[in-house]
C-alpha cells in the first residue's frame, strides 16, 4: 500500500456519512473536493483550507456537473478518487410506492451517480489512473421487505459498477462497491427518509410496524460512520482495492445468508439447470 496524496471528489458531503468521509480524507492529508447541492451548507460544516474545495454540485444536473468539474481541474488538476456518496431512501411496500417515488429513488441513487461518473471517467482515462468508490448497501446484495425501490436502485448500481470493471481496466481505473449495514448517520432522519404515498389496507399493519422500526432505529444503529470513513481512506490508498467492501457484521450476515440460499437453489436444481443445451 502506498500513501501518496490523493485528490478526492465526494458527493453529499454536507451531511450524513458524506461529511465523515470528507473529514477523514482531510485528516489523512489528502485534498478533497466536497460537494453538495447547496454549497453554503458546506461552509457551515468545514473551515476553509488549501486542501479543501467546496462547490455546488447537483448529480441530477449534467450542466451542474460540467461546471463543477471545470472548477476542480482548475484547482487541483486531477481527480484520483470519486466517492459517490449522495443518495436517498424511499421506504415502503412496492404497491404503496408511487411510480413518481420509484423514479425519484432511481434519479438520485442510480442516474445521478451515472451522470457524475460519466463525466469523471474521461478525466481518469486521460490520467490513466483513478478509483471510483460507490456507496451501495447490504440492500444491494439482498432484497429486504419494505425496501423494494431502494434495493432495486442499489442492485442496479452494483450490476453497473461490476460491468465497468473490465470496461475500464485498460485505463488503470479501479472500482469499489461499499455495502454498509445499519450505520448511525442521518440516513433515517426525516430529511433523508420518505415513505410510500399510497395506503393499501392489506399492508396496513406491516407498514406501521416497519415505519415505526425505521423511526425507532434512528440514532441507535450499531455502525460507527467515522470508522467506515477511516476504512475508506485506507482502501482509497491501496494499490489493489477490493471490488466489494462489506461494512458491519450485519452486512456480512446478509451477504452470507444470500450466498447460502443461492448455493442451495443451485444444488437443488443443478441437474435440470445443466441439462439445457440442444
Amino acid at each position: 500500500m502506498t500513501k501518496n496524496s490523493k485528490v478526492w471528489l465526494i458527493t453529499g458531503a454536507s451531511r450524513g456519512m458524506g461529511k465523515d468521509f470528507t473529514q477523514a480524507a482531510l485528516d489523512s492529508g489528502d485534498k478533497v473536493v466536497a460537494t453538495a447541492r447547496n454549497a453554503e451548507k458546506l461552509d457551515q460544516v468545514f473551515e476553509d483550507t488549501d486542501n479543501l474545495l467546496k462547490i455546488s454540485l447537483d448529480v441530477t444536473s449534467p450542466d451542474s456537473i460540467t461546471v463543477a468539474l471545470e472548477k476542480i481541474i482548475a484547482k487541483f488538476g486531477r481527480i484520483d478518487i470519486l466517492l459517490n456518496s449522495a443518495g436517498n431512501f424511499y421506504g415502503g411496500y412496492f404497491e404503496e410506492l408511487s411510480p413518481k417515488q420509484i423514479r425519484a429513488q432511481f434519479e438520485t441513487n442510480v442516474f445521478g451517480t451515472m451522470n457524475l461518473t460519466r463525466q469523471v471517467l474521461p478525466i481518469m482515462r486521460k490520467q490513466k489512473s483513478g478509483h471510483i468508490i460507490t456507496l451501495s448497501s447490504s440492500a444491494g446484495l439482498k432484497g429486504f421487505e419494505f425496501n423494494s425501490a431502494y434495493s432495486a436502485s442499489k442492485f442496479a448500481l452494483e450490476g453497473w459498477m461490476e460491468a465497468l470493471v473490465p470496461e475500464l481496466a485498460p485505463f488503470n481505473i479501479k472500482f469499489t462497491i461499499v455495502e454498509p449495514g445499519f450505520f448511525r448517520s442521518e440516513f433515517l432522519t426525516k430529511n433523508s427518509t420518505k415513505f410510500g404515498d399510497i395506503e393499501i389496507a392489506d399492508y396496513s399493519e406491516r407498514r406501521k410496524n416497519y415505519q415505526n422500526f425505521f423511526i425507532d432505529q434512528n440514532g441507535k444503529q450499531p455502525g460507527n460512520p467515522q470508522k467506515l470513513a477511516e476504512a475508506l481512506v485506507k482502501i482509497g490508498h491501496e494499490d489493489n482495492p477490493p471490488l466489494h467492501f462489506l461494512a458491519g457484521q450485519d452486512a456480512i450476515d446478509a451477504a452470507e445468508d444470500k450466498i447460502k440460499k443461492l448455493q442451495a437453489d443451485i444444488e437443488s436444481y443443478r441437474n435440470i439447470s445443466t441439462d439445457m443445451n440442444f
